[in-house]
Parts: structure tokens; C-alpha cells; sequence
């Protein structure tokens, strides 16, 4: 290193920086000579702590933007590329008014927090996702989400796993309820390697009037800067750090670092946030999400090349003495940093008391494209914005990568070989007990759904759907997806599955695949194993979003998902969206009415699919095979069949072939419908056939009459079609060659499904 590390006399420090000091905040040697050589000298120690948290994987990507950058980031329907603004943007379409509108939304993980704290962790994982859309000036519309915990079983050692459950489900209803945006759809799973680091990913989606957007941006030499809404508190600090790293032996004690919600502020600061942007007062806006007041002064000067001039001692604060450092990275929620046209600060300010919000200049943007910080009189900050942020300065590392150790060892397994241990219609009932098939109904009907008035679908579809009051008619269709078994077995291949399960759900009721978002959940990417699973997965999602013409929008890259004994699987979380033209024209995924035909679209007689499947970790025990082969051209044929059939009002019903294979859907199918089914599969039944996980698979239902229209769209498409049985009122059967398999009813599937997971709660 040839610069001399000394400190300007002008600059003050609130700590010496020394090598142990950078150490302590997360920063490598080599991080620190790079800052020495940007800087020209050393810097101070709140300096120190926005380069900590501003290079930190959370906020920097800098492990991961060279793979993000091989994902297809533009074309279609969106109108932002990846990465411009806080959300993606993606065009739906115009009113009859003449307006244009677009759809916003983002999928970001809280997997760390909601560990350590499993309420707060997850309620403020909703909170920093929907400030992220309505910072655009977007009105949210729907809330998701896809949780991942460790096995749910009577175990001692499973009790904290219900504990985490319990809070997280918990803090998601608190907050998405009282904030008063539906929970509209989901999913969760469970899995050993989950225990120790559960998976939290929220989902927000939200409209737009196209043009009517704000900009992340601190434009105009002399406006003021403002924060707007809540005090600024020491909770959350270092939480961006936090989310870069694997659990110690204590994790509770980095309780400190998690942030603590307030949904009815948020409320208060959405309704003054989308004034302010309609009023045209602002010039530019952004969320003080992860790094707090550090992360939003930086990245929006950085983006519109200004400076910011910043009077810490103008901040308001919840504690008392609270340090340049301290105020700096703050995680407080339910705050923004606006910056406002000069001039019109008291339009500003009426429109803030008008809705009880406080809002406070802190500083005034500057042309030199510097960041000059005070605190207490004495410059604590004074650098470039452009070192912090991704796209400038910051490190970007291609980090060594080499096939996982496992990956040969599960790929030569040959799961349809494993001897039958229990009969095919135990197995069955076991299956659809387990906790991740089994309702969550106890979980979801503890979120609001219906507020709004807009959710059309909900848990009787494959997809939730929302009706758009903006352009009468019309409706989008969202859903997050993910087989974290496909993607450890098969990373490529899991990859592309997780993208086409996505779309599949949303093509199941009607809606085209536009774009997507996603929250891509792994472990340490400087272990090279790991690092594979990274790349791997990110191409099997860049093939896949290519074949069905779904640009990524944006999202989040979460590593460091590890606890004392494991990584997690990697679990590259899909958020899709999906449009329909005709919101009287989608289906659910239950049996509709007696009498109609029951029609496997795709492969009946399958021969491989048990890798990676829920049988396989039910009744074996096991997670080992390849997982299912995926034909991508053969995916997209599928899916524009289902939705022409959709929309051409041939078929009454869709539920697609995922957990638990061909029998789980069927009786997914009639526990959703209330109405039982004959089914005669006329081949030889087999654990693959019937729960073997292949892909490309749609079970639909139909008017006996509609038939030979729906045989006439299979020859056009090249999709087989299977007539396999009658809908009917309460029996359920299924039957093959050389005998029935199951017979039972509607009532004993539904209650099995319902309670399987009260119960083990309760234990």
C-alpha cells in the first residue's frame, strides 16, 4: 500500500481506525487497502462504517453481479431495466381513460433477523419491501411471500422451529394486516437443512400511472434534502452487515441488529409519500431500507452524479447522544430521504402534517459530487458517493467455483430402484400429511386477503389473482415458486424449474408470464461448492426466462444462509407475474362440477421423477437422485395450451403436477373443488407414476362435450392429452393396472390435509 494512512486535521473520527478496527465492521485486509488508495488517505471511522455495510454483499453484490448480469434484465413488458429503480416496472396496459399504467414489484429476503427474531424479523421484511414499491410512487395491491423452516415434526430438538413459524406467520399477519395491503398467496416448506437459518422472502406488488413515478435520484444543485417519517433509533445497526454473514455460536446476540416495525406509521407515510410524488414537489426519493440514512445519500447522488451537504444534528432521534456512526447506519423503519424542489418545502410540509408524518431537512443537495457529513459541528464524512455503490468503486469478485463433492455421488442414485417399503396407498396418506404438502390453511387465514376488494383468487388457485380497478376488466396473476431439493440435486436444472413452475402456476388460471423477480437464497459464496450451486442455478433461470420471454426486474441476492452445522439448499425463490386480459375468464385449480372429464396434459407414463420428490424424503427418507428433466420448448407449448383452453372457456379447472406427483394433485384437485373423482389411470401404477414429480404436467377438468376441442388444441401444441377420469360428488378413487390403489372420500381427504400440521403445532 503506498498511500500514507494519516487523516486530514479538517476531518474528525469518532474511533481510531486501525487494522483491528476494520476487522471488527467486516471489511478484508485487502477491502481496506482499496479504501485507502479511493480515499488517498485514511478514513474516519464512520467513513469505515459506510464502506462496512455499503460493501457488504447485502448491499454491494459485489460476489454476485457478474452472474446477475448473464440474466436477461430487459425487454418484454418492462420499462426499467433491472436494477434502475427500487422495483421493477412492467407495462399492463391502458385505460379507457387514456392513461397508461404499470405494475411494480420486488421479492427481497429477511432471513437472518427473522432468525434471531422471528416477529420483528419478518414484519419488517414486509415493511422494507412495501416501502420499496411505494417509494416509486406505486400504490401496493398484494403482498406474497415463501418460507422455509426446518422440519415440522415432534422432535425436542424441532421446538424452535415452531417457535420461528409461529413468530414469523406472526409478524407477516401483523403488519401486512394492519398496514392494510392483502396477503394474497405463498408458499412454505420444510426441510432439515432449514433449522438453524430460515428462509424469509416477502413479495410486494403494486400499480402505477406510467410517468407518474419517482426517481431514486437527488437531482437539482441546491433542494433541499428531507427525511420523512419516523425518529432514527440505534435498532438495526449494522443489519446490512449482518445479512452478510453465517450465525456464531449466539445469535441471540445480534439481536441489536434487527430493525423493529410500525405498520401504522408506514400506513401514514404511504398515503404522504404518494402525495408528495402526485404533488410534483419531488425531485427524487428512496427508501432508508438496509444501511439506512449511509445507503440512500449515496446511491442517490451517485445516480444522478451530485453531492449531498448533510447536518447529522439535524436528524430527528429516538435516543439520546447517538453517534455520527450510530445515525449513519441506522436501520430505523419507516423512513425516506426526499429530496424536494427549493421553494416548495411548505407544500411539502402541509402535505406531511395534513397526514401526520414528520418530516425534516437535513441538508441541501450540492454539484461537486461529494458527500460532506457533520455531526456536532466536526465533518465526520467528506468522499465521493461513487466508490459506495455497485456500478462505481465498490469490489465486484468472480470467486472460485468447482462442482459440489455430493453432485456425482447423487446423480448416479437411482431412486425407482429403492425397494417398496410400504404399500402405495400408505404412502399416499402419509404424503398428504406431510407438512409440505398438507394445508396451510391454519397460516394463511391468519393474513387479510380481502382487503382492497380486489383478490379474485386466492388459495383455490395455482396463482393469486387481483383485479386491476384501473383498466376495467383486467387482472394479474402472481405467484413464488421454488423446489430448493431440484435446485441442490441439479442446480442448473433446478434453476429452470423454479422459473417454469412459476409460470406454470400463473398459466394454470389464465395469465400470460411477463417478467420476474427473485430472491436468490444460498450459503457462503467464498466456499466454492457453494459458489457452483450459485452459477449453475442463475444459468438453468437465465435459459428459462429466455424460452418464456420473462425479464428479471430485479430482486435480492441473500448468501450467507448457514448456521453452525449447514448450508441451507439453494433456494433461488421465483417471483412471477403473470396479466389476463379477461378477468371473468380464469379458472381455479379445484373440480368444478360432476360429470366432467378429468384430462392429464403431458406424460402419464413416466419412468423417472422420483429424485429430489417428496416421496422419496417421506417415505424413504432420502434427498438424493437427479432432479426431474425439464424440455423447455415443450414447457412453453404446455403453458400456451392451458391458457387458450382458459380463455377459450374450454376447461373449467387447472392445477399443475408438483409435491407429491400425479395423486397428490388429484386430490388437491377435490379437497379445493369439494367434489370427488373415479380415476382410471389404464397403466401400470407405479411410485413414479403416481408420485413421481415429473414436469411439464397440467390436470384440468372440462364439460364432456369440450372434449374434442381440448384433443384438437393438444395435436396443435404437441402436448399429449390423457382422458383419466369422471368428476363426481363425494367418492374419491384411483385405480390402474393391476388394481385399485386407493378408495376413499372427499371428507377423509379433506380433514387428513387440513389438520396435518394443527396437529403437530399443538404437540
Amino acid at each position: 500500500m503506498s498511500v500514507e494512512p494519516t487523516l486530514p486535521d479538517h476531518l474528525f473520527s469518532e474511533l481510531p481506525v486501525t487494522a483491528q478496527t476494520t476487522k471488527e465492521v467486516g471489511l478484508t485486509a485487502a477491502e481496506y487497502d482499496n479504501i485507502l488508495t479511493v480515499l488517498g488517505r485514511t478514513p474516519t471511522y464512520t467513513e469505515l462504517g459506510i464502506f462496512s455495510v455499503m460493501w457488504s454483499e447485502h448491499c454491494s453484490y459485489k460476489n454476485s453481479i457478474l452472474q446477475l448480469k448473464t440474466l436477461p434484465r430487459s425487454g418484454g413488458r418492462l420499462l426499467v431495466e433491472a436494477g434502475e429503480e427500487n422495483a421493477g416496472l412492467v407495462d399492463i396496459g391502458t385505460s379507457p381513460d387514456g392513461k397508461q399504467w404499470a405494475i411494480a414489484f420486488k421479492i427481497e429476503s429477511h432471513n437472518h433477523p427473522s432468525a434471531i427474531e422471528p416477529v420483528q424479523g419478518a414484519a419488517t421484511g414486509v415493511g422494507g419491501i412495501l416501502r420499496d414499491i411505494f417509494t416509486m410512487g406505486a400504490r401496493p395491491i398484494a403482498a406474497l411471500n415463501s418460507l422455509r423452516f426446518g422440519n415440522l415434526d415432534e422432535k425436542k430438538e424441532n421446538a424452535r422451529t415452531k417457535f420461528l413459524l409461529k413468530g414469523v406467520v406472526n409478524g407477516i399477519s401483523h403488519y401486512g394486516n394492519a398496514f392494510g395491503v392483502p396477503t394474497v398467496g405463498g408458499e412454505v416448506y420444510f426441510d432439515d437443512c432449514y433449522a438453524g437459518n430460515p428462509l424469509v422472502n416477502a413479495m410486494a406488488v403494486g400499480i402505477v400511472e406510467v410517468g407518474k413515478t419517482a426517481s431514486a435520484a437527488a437531482e437539482g444543485v441546491g433542494n433541499p434534502v428531507m427525511i420523512l417519517g419516523s425518529r432514527t433509533g440505534r435498532d438495526g445497526i449494522h443489519g446490512a452487515s449482518m445479512a452478510s454473514k453465517e450465525f456464531d455460536e449466539s445469535p441471540e446476540d445480534m439481536r441489536p441488529t434487527v430493525q423493529v416495525g410500525d405498520p401504522f406509521a408506514e400506513k401514514t407515510l404511504l398515503e404522504a409519500t404518494l402525495e408528495l410524488i402526485a404533488s410534483g414537489v419531488v425531485t427524487g426519493m428512496q427508501d432508508m431500507g438496509a444501511a439506512g440514512i449511509c445507503c440512500s445519500t449515496s446511491e442517490m447522488s451517485a445516480k444522478s452524479g451530485t453531492g449531498m451537504s448533510i447536518n447529522l444534528d439535524l436528524v430527528p432521534l429516538r435516543e439520546p447522544e447517538m453517534s455520527a456512526y450510530e445515525i449513519m447506519l441506522s436501520e430505523s423503519q419507516e423512513r425516506m430521504l426526499v429530496v424536494v424542489e427549493k421553494g416548495k418545502e411548505h407544500i411539502a410540509k402541509a402535505i406531511c402534517d395534513k397526514w401526520d408524518v414528520p418530516i425534516t431537512q437535513i441538508g441541501e443537495v450540492t454539484g461537486d459530487g461529494i458527500l460532506h457529513i457533520s455531526r456536532n459541528g466536526k465533518l465526520v464524512v467528506e468522499m465521493s458517493a461513487k466508490p459506495l455503490v455497485l456500478g462505481g468503486d465498490a469490489p465486484v469478485y468472480e470467486r472460485e467455483w468447482r462442482q459440489a463433492a455430493y453432485f456425482a455421488e447423487t446423480q448416479a442414485f437411482k431412486p425407482e430402484t429403492l425397494p417398496t417399503t410400504v404399500s402405495h396407498e400408505e404412502a399416499f396418506w402419509k404424503l398428504l400429511a406431510s407438512p409440505t404438502i398438507a394445508s396451510k390453511r391454519w397460516i394463511y387465514e391468519q393474513y387479510d386477503s380481502q382487503v382492497g376488494s380486489n383478490t379474485v383468487l386466492r388459495a383455490d388457485g395455482d396463482a393469486a389473482v387481483i383485479r386491476l380497478k384501473e383498466i376495467p376488466g383486467k387482472a394479474i396473476a402472481v405467484a413464488t415458486d421454488c423446489n430448493s431439493r431440484y435446485v441442490y440435486l441439479n442446480p442448473y436444472v433446478g434453476g429452470m424449474i423454479a422459473v417454469a413452475e412459476a409460470a406454470r402456476n400463473v398459466a394454470c388460471v389464465g395469465a400470460e408470464p411477463v417478467a420476474i423477480t427473485n430472491c436468490l437464497n444460498f450459503g457462503n459464496p467464498y466456499n466454492p461448492e457453494v459458489y457452483w450451486q450459485f452459477r449453475e442455478a442463475v444459468r438453468g433461470m437465465g435459459d428459462a426466462c429466455r424460452a418464456f420471454n420473462t425479464p428479471v426486474t430485479g430482486g435480492n441476492v441473500s448468501f450467507h444462509n448457514e448456521s453452525r452445522n449447514n448450508a441451507v439448499f439453494p433456494t433461488p425463490t421465483i417471483g412471477m407475474l403473470g396479466l389476463i386480459d379477461d378477468v371473468g375468464k380464469t379458472v381455479g385449480s379445484g373440480f368444478q362440477s360432476e360429470g366432467d372429464a378429468i384430462v392429464l396434459l403431458g406424460n402419464l407414463a413416466v419412468t423417472e421423477g422420483l429424485g429430489g420428490s417428496e416421496y422419496l424424503k417421506t417415505i424413504h427418507d432420502t434427498i438424493s437422485g437427479n432432479a426431474p428433466a425439464l424440455n423447455l420448448d415443450e414447457e412453453v407449448r404446455l403453458q400456451t395450451l392451458v391458457i387458450a383452453a382458459i380463455r377459450g372457456g374450454v376447461v373449467r379447472s387447472a392445477h399443475d403436477c408438483t409435491e407429491g406427483g400425479l395423486a397428490i394433485a388429484l386430490a388437491e384437485k377435490a379437497i379445493k373443488g369439494g367434489l370427488g373423482a373415479v380415476i382410471d389411470l389404464e397403466t401400470s401404477l407405479s411410485a413414479t407414476v403416481l408420485f413421481g414429480e415429473a414436469q411439464s404436467r397440467i390436470v384440468v377438468s372440462l364439460p364432456e362435450s369440450n372434449f374434442t376441442q381440448l384433443k384438437s388444441l393438444c395435436v396443435h401444441h404437441t402436448i399429449e392429452i390423457h382422458r383419466i377420469g369422471t368428476v363426481v360428488h363425494e367418492k374419491f378413487s384411483i385405480a390402474g393396472l393391476p388394481e385399485r390403489m386407493l378408495e376413499t372420500t372427499v371428507a377423509r381427504l379433506t380433514d387428513v390435509f387440513e389438520n396435518a400440521i394443527p396437529n403437530v403445532m399443538k404437540a
